[in-house]
């Protein structure tokens, strides 16, 4: 299994790391296209070549097509749309706010698998990019859909473990070359 495999490759210093990894994961009372779906988006938003390499074939092995694809869609769509709103957030000039956006973002209004998964899995990854403008919508949204704090709590767990692990590993790959 590649979950063991990432487990075994954190370091001691990062053992906190390794037991959470197998906790979020291993342990997650969330559905499995819920799970997987949460993993591979934040797998890829991680930026980890590990990371992402590990964890998924498992991802792809748990998700139907349609669920793996929109999953990689989450995380396209979310790494451009979390620049754009955390800056135009972050900038002093409240106009920037009441500009068109201009951007296309159609996989949002059709996903391919159910709207409320999207939207967990675009919430994790904009937990990893740090977005809060869409985090605060996200979680808007999912509570108007009936999810609970504690599955959303879940899907950020996994978010920030999984960032956590990938920050380690390449750490580590880039000292072990010096």
């Amino acid at each position: 299994m590649a979950l063991d495999e990432l487990k075994a490759a954190v370091p001691d210093y990062a053992k906190d790391l390794r037991l959470n990894l197998g906790s979020v994961i291993g342990n997650s009372d969330l559905p499995q296209q819920q799970l997987w779906g949460t993993v591979l988006a934040c797998a890829i938003a991680s930026r980890s070549p590990r990371v992402l390499r590990e964890l998924e074939p498992e991802a792809k092995a748990n998700l139907s097509p349609e669920a793996y694809t929109a999953a990689k869609s989450a995380a396209a769509v979310m790494a451009m749309n979390n620049v754009f709103y955390r800056t135009r957030h972050l900038l002093s000039d409240p106009e920037y706010g009441t500009l068109r956006a201009g951007l296309r973002m159609n996989v949002i209004g059709n996903p391919g698998v159910e709207k409320v998964d999207f939207e967990l899995w675009s919430l994790a990854v904009s937990a990893v990019n740090g977005c809060g403008q869409c985090l605060d919508s996200h979680e808007q949204v999912l509570r108007k859909a009936g999810v609970s704090r504690e599955v959303i709590q879940e899907a950020f767990k996994i978010a920030s473990v999984i960032q956590a692990v990938g920050v380690t590993l390449d750490s580590e790959a880039v000292l072990a070359d010096q």
